[in-house]
This record gives structure tokens, C-alpha cells and sequence, in this order.
């Protein structure tokens, strides 16, 4: 019963019964969580509307409904239709996460369990930060950490039981990411301190703190973004030589990656991650130029489909959709950005130069020296660019970065006609899916 009602969306879209049979094993909970259909998974849209990749004519009006509205930015993306399973799959995994919170709180552990029971907690706390994140990346604005935001700025809704008939309502955005940051401390506390390597579908002390510089990031939090990234870095700071992957291989990376800290990936469903995987979505022509001569990322990372034409290859998932959990890789490049906005031009350069030997064919890469400043992070934010591709990461990246100045203006050309997305748009926040909002009357996004 809890596994058909975790499935559906009802807890935000009507109102179904609460005689839910609530697991009361730790083994029951465990599987709960070890449910990686759903655990496992990431938002798309943010992927969706960024800039990685462009789509012919033909392919774009093929698209579904949703999928070739948020292609250019509609106000209105949705077209009416209900629910969507970008927010739809991160609640069903705070439902998941609350309802092994509920249990586990009247389970009394003993010797004989304490470490189950104190795992089971901070991974439940882990998971529902990481969905409380990655819906507050779509349809909430980003928060200016900088800036004191208003009293009432709105947020995400902050579900905190399993009681699928409580009231929905939108935390304000700075209760959100206080949540979002609670959550992963909470977490970190309690997860197991070695990554589990037979099992990177769990997370770890690691994976919360490689999260949390993540988080950091995003709100601007750069100090602290830094200071999360090296409490993984000084633990764990393995990197793939890309010159050892077969990179004619149509998934060169096994699903065991070195670098992985945690695994997720967008879901294997709908009609943009399809076009992921076919001829119809080309990597951005400015993306493929940008990669100088002896860097192996454009052979190991994308396909030739010919002339100028290049295609996305199984990723870091070891399979054919996008990998969108953790990995050391990006963890470098965080700290590499916070130490140069933070002065430390050494410590930034240090950091670039040892993910890019791993990146470049044997005796072709030269290290970067003497750099500083404004020069220095450019630098590093396009090696950001060109390492992170397709990792859901981007959409986040253009939103914080818009905030910094850097008026990143996104366009697209569809059948003769030009789509622009000017920085500092309404759009960069998401509509509310239209069924959520018509159940919980909660405030629809500036449009």
C-alpha cells in the first residue's frame, strides 16, 4: 500500500485516504529507500531549457507538449496539462524520506541495530534534501545569499511528515535552503564515513558534504561551498585518467566510476531524454569548439554524428541517461571557483591543473600558472562548462551566474524565428505544475 501511494502524486494533488499501512522493520525501511526508481532519480527541465544542446526544426516540434515549451522559455509550459513528473518524482522521495523519518522514530534501536537505524536516518535526511533541492532549482527563485531576502519571497513547499492530508503551503525561500542545509547536516552526522563502493546508489558522510558544497554554491555561499568541497577532497579525491577510457565505446565509463560519489540520473522516461540518446539533440556548437587540441573530453564524452554534429554518450551512470549525482570531478572545479572569487589564486590553479592532467592526452596539457583575478575565473568557468555537461548542473549555473553579472543571454532558433531569455528573466523560475496549484490554491510563480 505505501509503495502504490508513494507512486502517485495525491499528497499535493487531491486528496486520497491516510489509512496507510506505515512500515515498521528497518529491512522494510531499507528497501523503501533502496528504491533507486525513484530515489535515484533528478529533475530534467532545468536540462531541458539550458543551453547545452540544440534541437533541428523537425525535432523540436515533435517534442511533447511540456518538453517543446520549456525548449523556449514559454511563460506557460505546462499548456494546461496536469500533473509533471520533474516535481511529481522529487516529493514522492520527500514522501518516501518523511515516512522512514516517521518509523524510525518509533523504532527504539538496540545494540544489535544501532547502526542500521542510525544509517536509515541519515540517508532519509540526505534524500529529502537533495529532492528539496532540486525542486527549489526549478520553481523557486534563486536565493540571493548576499542579499536579505523579503519577509514573504516564496519558497518551495517544505513537507516534513508523511501525513499526506496536511495542508500544502510554500516555505518562505530562506526556510527552504535552511531545511535544505538542516537536512544535510543532519545527515552527515549520521551516514556511514566510507563511501559504500559496492552500492553508490547510497549515499555517504561524503556524498552529504560533496551535496552540500553544491548547495553552497548555488546560494552564492562561496566560503562555505569551498569548505565543503575540501572536507571530501582531504578524504577522497580519486580521479579518472580520461586517457584510460575506451573512448570509442558507446558507454565508456562502468557504472563503479572512481570519481562517482553517489549515483543518480534523469529518469529513463519522456520525450526530450529520448532525444538524448538519438540523433535528434546535438551538443551546442559553442560547447564542442570551446575544447582545445589534446583534451580527450569531446572523443570520450560525445559522438561525431558528422560535419559538425555531436551527440551525447553514455555518462558517468554507466548507462544510457545522464548521470546527475556526485562525483569528485565537480567537487574540484567548486573549490577551484570559490578559492579564486576568494583570493586564493594558488589554491585555484592547483585545483584546475590536477582535474585537467586526468583530461588531456599524455604530454599535450600545459598547466595554467601566473593566473589571478577576473582572468582566472573565467577560465575556470568554462572548464565548469566544458566538464559538466549534461549533469544537470547548468540551469542552476546561469541562474546563480546571471546574479553575479555575467548577463548570460540564452537564444534559440526555431523555423526562421528567434527565442531569447535575457538574464535576469521570471522564466528562470518554473511554473507550478497547474494541478498543484488549482488542489492547494498555494502562489503560482511571476510569469
Amino acid at each position: 500500500m505505501l509503495l502504490s501511494a508513494g507512486c502517485r502524486k495525491e499528497f499535493l494533488s487531491q486528496k486520497p485516504s491516510s489509512n496507510l499501512l506505515i512500515p515498521n522493520s528497518l529491512a522494510t525501511l531499507q528497501e523503501l529507500l533502496d528504491n533507486t526508481q525513484v530515489m535515484n532519480m533528478s529533475p530534467a527541465l532545468g536540462e531541458v531549457s539550458a543551453d547545452n544542446y540544440f534541437l533541428p526544426d523537425n525535432s523540436w516540434v515533435n517534442l511533447d507538449a511540456r518538453d517543446h515549451n520549456a525548449y523556449v522559455w514559454a511563460a506557460d509550459i505546462f499548456a494546461g496539462q496536469g500533473q509533471d513528473p520533474d516535481w511529481d518524482v522529487p516529493y514522492q522521495q520527500v514522501f518516501y524520506a518523511n515516512t522512514v523519518l516517521h518509523a524510525l522514530a518509533d523504532i527504539q534501536p538496540d545494540s544489535s541495530n544501532f547502526l542500521q537505524w542510525k544509517m536509515l536516518k541519515g540517508w532519509a535526511l540526505f534524500s529529502r534534501a537533495f529532492a528539496f533541492y532540486n525542486i527549489a532549482q526549478l520553481f523557486a527563485e534563486p536565493y540571493r545569499y548576499d542579499s536579505l531576502p523579503a519577509a514573504d519571497d516564496p519558497g518551495i513547499p517544505v513537507r516534513l511528515s508523511p501525513d499526506i492530508n496536511d495542508k500544502t503551503s510554500r516555505a518562505t525561500i530562506k526556510a527552504s535552503y535552511d531545511q535544505i542545509l538542516n537536512d544535510l547536516y543532519g545527515a552527515e552526522a549520521l551516514l556511514p564515513a566510507s563511501i559504500p563502493v559496492n552500492n553508490l546508489n547510497r549515499p555517504s558522510q561524503l556524498a552529504a558534504r560533496a551535496l552540500l558544497a553544491r548547495v553552497y554554491l548555488s546560494i552564492r555561499n562561496y566560503a562555505s561551498a569551498a569548505a565543503s568541497a575540501d572536507s571530501v577532497l582531504g578524504r577522497y579525491s580519486s580521479l579518472l585518467d580520461f586517457d584510460s577510457v575506451a573512448a570509442g565505446a558507446t558507454f565508456p565509463f562502468a557504472d563503479n566510476m572512481p570519481e562517482v560519489l553517489w549515483q543518480s540520473n534523469f529518469p529513463p522516461t519522456g520525450n526530450f531524454l529520448e532525444a538524448f540518446v538519438c540523433s535528434t539533440c546535438l551538443v551546442d556548437t559553442g560547447l564542442i569548439k570551446s575544447y582545445s587540441p589534446g583534451d580527450l573530453r569531446p572523443t570520450v564524452l560525445f559522438h561525431h554524428r558528422g560535419a559538425d554534429s555531436f551527440g551525447l554518450k553514455g555518462s558517468y551512470s554507466g548507462r544510457v541517461f545522464p548521470f546527475s549525482g556526485l562525483a569528485t570531478d565537480e567537487l574540484y572545479l567548486i573549490r577551484a571557483e570559490c578559492r579564486g572569487r576568494l583570493g586564493d589564486s594558488a589554491g585555484a590553479l592547483a585545483d584546475l591543473n590536477a582535474l585537467l592532467v586526468h583530461r588531456f592526452q599524455p604530454g599535450t596539457f600545459n598547466p595554467y600558472s601566473d593566473l589571478g583575478g577576473a582572468r582566472l575565473l573565467d577560465i575556470i568557468l568554462a572548464e565548469r562548462r566544458k566538464e559538466l555537461p549534461f549533469r544537470g548542473l547548468r540551469w542552476s549555473d546561469l541562474r546563480r551566474l546571471n546574479q553575479e553579472g555575467r548577463n548570460i543571454t540564452l537564444t534559440r532558433e526555431i523555423n526562421g524565428q528567434t527565442f531569447v531569455l535575457p538574464p535576469g528573466s521570471d522564466l528562470y523560475t518554473l511554473p507550478i505544475p497547474p494541478d498543484v496549484i488549482q488542489f492547494s490554491g498555494i502562489r503560482q510563480n511571476p510569469r
